[in-house]
C-alpha cells in the first residue's frame, strides 16, 4: 500500500512539475499585461478573433498538456476568446502522439490524428467565437480583474504577484493529480478499458467521456487500445478531444462562472463525441 501511495505521488508530483514553466509563464505575462500594458494591447489580445483559434488550434497540438493549463488561466483573466480556449482544448493531445510514435509505422496515423484535430478545433473555436459575437454577449470583467480579485497584487512587483499564482495552482494541480491519481489505481486502467471494449456506434460518445478524466491515463488508455484494435480512430478522437489534460479542472479553479466553464465542457463533450462518431461512419 505504502508503494503504491508514493508512486501516486512521485507520478503526480513530477506531472505537476512539467507544467510549472508553462505557469510561471503565463502569470508573469498577465501581470505585465495587468501592470505594464496599454489598454490597446489588452483590446489586441481580446479580439484576435478566428485567428485565435487557429492559433489555439495549432498551439495546442504540441504534446504538452501545459498549454490546456496556460489557456485555462488566460480566458480567466479575459486574454483569450472562448473559443481559442476551445480551441486549444480540442487539440491538446497529451501523451497520445508520443505513444503513437512509439512504432515508426504509425507516424502517418499520428500526422492524420493531428491534423483531423487541429481542423475540428479551428473549426468549432471559430463557430464558438461567431456565436457569441452574434448573440453580442459582453465582456463580464476587466482583463485581469477576476485572477487577481482580493489578493492585493496592486501592491507587489510583478515578479511577486506572478509567483504568488503560480504556487497557488500548482499546489491545487498537484493536490487534484494526487486525489485522481490514487482514484484510478483504485479503479484499475483495465476496469476502464473494459468500458471502451465494444465495436457499439455509442462508443465515440463513452470514449469522450473517458476523455474528462483529468489524468494522462485517460489519453494512454485511449491510445493503447486504438493500437490494439479496441477503439476505433473515430472513438481516439472523441476521447482526445475532450482530454484536455487539467485544463479543465484550472477553468474551475479559476473562472468564477460556473455556467461558462459548464458551457465550455458541453461544447467540447458534442463536438468531440459528434465528430469521432461522423469520423466512424466515413472511414
Amino acid at each position: 500500500m505504502f508503494d503504491i501511495l508514493l508512486d501516486v505521488l512521485t507520478e503526480a508530483l513530477i506531472d505537476s512539475l512539467k507544467m510549472l514553466p508553462f505557469l510561471f509563464g503565463v502569470y508573469l505575462l498577465i501581470e505585465f499585461l495587468e501592470h505594464k500594458s496599454s489598454g490597446k494591447m489588452v483590446r489586441t489580445l481580446q479580439k484576435l478573433g478566428p485567428f485565435g483559434a487557429v492559433g489555439g488550434a495549432l498551439l495546442g497540438c504540441v504534446p504538452q498538456c501545459g498549454f490546456s493549463v496556460a489557456a485555462a488561466n488566460l480566458y480567466s483573466g479575459r486574454m483569450i476568446s472562448a473559443g481559442t480556449l476551445i480551441a486549444v482544448f480540442i487539440s491538446t493531445s497529451d501523451e497520445a502522439v508520443p505513444i503513437i510514435l512509439g512504432n515508426p509505422q504509425n507516424a502517418k496515423t499520428a500526422i492524420k490524428l493531428l491534423a483531423v484535430k487541429v481542423a475540428i478545433a479551428i473549426v468549432v473555436g471559430i463557430i464558438c467565437d461567431l456565436v457569441l459575437k452574434a448573440l453580442n454577449k459582453p465582456v463580464l470583467e476587466k482583463p485581469c480583474e477576476q485572477l487577481c480579485e482580493h489578493c492585493g497584487c496592486e501592491n507587489h512587483g510583478i515578479l511577486y504577484s506572478a509567483v504568488k499564482h503560480t504556487v497557488s495552482i500548482f499546489l491545487f494541480i498537484l493536490a487534484i493529480s494526487v486525489v485522481l491519481g490514487g482514484l484510478i489505481e483504485i479503479i484499475g486502467q483495465e476496469n476502464l478499458s473494459k468500458l471502451l471494449l465494444t465495436d457499439s456506434v455509442f462508443q465515440p460518445f463513452l470514449a469522450a467521456l473517458i476523455g474528462f478524466i483529468p489524468n494522462c491515463a485517460a489519453s494512454v488508455i485511449l491510445t493503447q487500445l486504438f493500437i490494439e484494435g479496441g477503439l476505433t480512430f473515430g472513438s481516439l478522437v472523441a476521447g482526445l478531444s475532450t482530454g484536455a489534460g487539467l485544463g479543465l479542472v484550472v477553468l474551475f479553479k479559476t473562472n468564477k462562472h460556473f455556467k461558462q466553464n459548464i458551457s465550455i465542457a458541453a461544447v467540447l463533450y458534442i463536438a468531440g463525441a459528434l465528430s469521432g462518431m461522423l469520423i466512424n461512419m466515413l472511414l
